[in-house]
């Protein structure tokens, strides 16, 4: 297996933080998106859609979601689990890792493409041409407040998001916390519950990995 990433950006960083947590180690090439480097022609012969990270598997097989990614070295290395063992479990993990990355990490990707200049014409990831719409960078904010408010509901009384375990769950909420910081949001002060599940999830030596 090969891995392609770009591991300090939000959405690679959640398979890094996953990676590192089972203790997955496999030859990496980065990509170094600052520098364009997803849009080397021999990168969108790998993947046409421009994005990372990208796991070649040992048949050639390629993945290019992260969901899918994790899936399958979930599969391959079941222990820890951090999708879930019960089918309650894998249910409740899948549906929280849905909704923090929709409604967290993706409120700040949109505040933070829609008005970084660095993504004039990027607006979204991908080989499509988009121009900025600065209108959404307000939305972008109001989805974030929004988020973490729900957060903050769901972490009261829980030591981790889904269970009694850290999980993907976890994962994905962390990123978007730290992506946050991208535009200059952290979570709200009144937020004591993320505040401390935040202190506990993020001293974990996986937390580094991205």
């Amino acid at each position: 297996m090969k891995l392609y990433s770009y591991p300090a950006a939000p959405n690679p960083r959640r398979l890094h933080i996953f990676m590192a947590e089972k203790g997955i180690e496999m030859p990496f090439e980065p990509i170094d998106l600052m520098k364009g480097g997803q849009f080397d022609p021999s990168f969108v012969a790998l993947n046409p859609m421009s994005t990372v990270p990208v796991l070649v598997t040992d048949d050639g097989t390629v993945l290019t979601q992260v969901v899918a990614i994790c899936d399958y070295l979930e599969a391959l290395h079941p222990e820890p689990s951090l999708l879930g063992r019960t089918a309650l479990e894998k249910g409740e993990i899948r549906e929280w890792s849905t909704r923090i990355f929709n409604e967290g990490v993706m409120a700040v990707a949109e505040a933070f493409r829609k008005s970084n200049p660095n993504f004039a014409n990027r607006s979204i990831p991908g080989p499509v041409s988009l121009a900025q719409e600065p209108v959404l960078v307000e939305r972008g904010l109001k989805r974030l407040e929004h988020f973490w408010s729900t957060l903050e509901t769901r972490l009261a009384g829980r030591e981790f998001v889904v269970g009694d375990s850290f999980s993907m769950a976890d994962i994905d909420a962390l990123c978007a916390c730290d992506f946050g910081k991208w535009i200059r949001k952290s979570v709200p002060a009144e937020c004591v519950n993320i505040a401390r599940w935040y202190a506990v999830v993020s001293a974990r030596p996986s937390a580094k990995a991205g």
